[in-house]
């Protein structure tokens, strides 16, 4: 497949990629500390600033996305994602393992949802800029639930907690997750 180049000069995707990658770590610890999920929120996505994930993000910075979609389309895939997802348990694509049947999606552990849901949250704020509202983080999700190989129970919780934050919002979900993890329970 062809590389496409982009016409932004290497220091303003530098700059651009490392002010969107500190503001979304900035937004999940506040996210993550809000649930009780304090080592989670020191240590979310350290991976970024790894080189198999830093540089192919600095390479395909945009600004509103995910620089892995651009880096999919120019090159096929995308290394540095394959590489982030598997490092990172907030991702559910992590969360596989083989039997008999082939490779099979795995319940993902309540704590890491959690993370996860304060990722989505996140990146919902940082790709959707003013135009963000509670809800985007579940339309997000229910756009590409169908083509995710997640397991159903994970599916099922993440769609009921961002469903919450869609009717409650953010402070009153996350209050709610801290007690239920205080709790040794679930939502």
């Amino acid at each position: 497949m062809k590389e496409k180049r982009t016409q932004t000069p290497f220091a303003a995707r530098l700059a651009g990629h490392l002010k969107t990658v500190h503001e979304h770590r900035r937004l999940v610890r506040r996210y993550c500390f809000q649930c009780g999920l304090y080592y989670q929120g020191l240590v979310h996505d350290l991976s970024k600033y790894s080189p198999a994930e830093f540089w192919p993000s600095v390479r395909y910075y945009q600004g509103y996305r995910t620089p892995w979609d651009a880096q999919r389309e120019a090159e096929g895939y995308a290394p540095g994602w394959i590489h982030h997802r598997g490092l990172n348990k907030h991702h559910y694509d992590y969360w596989f393992d083989s039997s008999k049947d082939g490779i099979v999606p795995v319940r993902m552990p309540y704590r890491y949802v959690i993370e996860s849901v304060c990722d989505r949250v996140a990146a919902s704020r940082i790709y959707n800029k003013d135009k963000y509202t509670p809800d985007a983080p579940l339309q997000y999700f229910l756009t590409t639930v169908g083509k995710q190989a997640m397991h159903p129970d994970t599916a099922a919780q993440f769609e009921r907690i961002l469903t919450m934050i869609a009717e409650e919002g953010e402070d009153a979900v996350f209050a709610r997750i801290k007690q239920s993890l205080h709790d040794h329970t679930e939502l």
